[in-house]
């Protein structure tokens, strides 16, 4: 059982150390621009949501994006509070080198699995996560930050 949890873990750490040697970003920052690109002028509060993640870890990954160039912020006309987000041509570019699946291998993976087995696999998780007594704001960081 150990072993199938390291191939796991193997696959994903895999995958995402393939994501930033292709792109030269991480693969957070390559499924945040995945999630914009795919819906332009998303908000950070949108981003989080479309990820599942903490507003702040959203947050955190924008910043850096803004840095790196790969993202525009805009304020809303109707809520100068609001953020807009987009892709520039530099992200574009980089997202193109990127391979995907975007957001992940796992992800991707748990989508093809049907409705029982992903019910089950949920309940068993649960179980185990209960037994580590596993910190529940561990769930709001993406694989790729890990």
């Amino acid at each position: 059982m150990l072993r199938r949890f390291r191939s796991v873990f193997n696959a994903v750490k895999t995958h995402f150390q393939q994501v930033e040697k292709k792109a030269g970003v991480g693969g957070a920052q390559i499924w945040a621009l995945s999630v914009i690109q795919a819906q332009p002028d998303i908000g950070v509060g949108g981003l989080a949501r479309a990820m599942d993640v903490h507003q702040t870890t959203a947050s955190n990954l924008v910043k850096a994006m803004l840095t790196a160039e790969l993202v525009v912020a805009s304020r809303d006309d109707a809520d100068r509070r609001a953020t807009r987000l987009r892709v520039t041509p530099r992200g574009a570019r980089v997202l193109k080198k990127a391979p995907g699946p975007f957001s992940g291998v796992l992800p991707e993976a748990l989508a093809a699995l049907d409705d029982a087995t992903l019910a089950r696999l949920d309940d068993d998780l649960g179980k185990l996560l209960a037994l580590l007594q596993a910190d529940e704001r561990a769930a709001g960081i993406p694989l790729a930050q890990m």
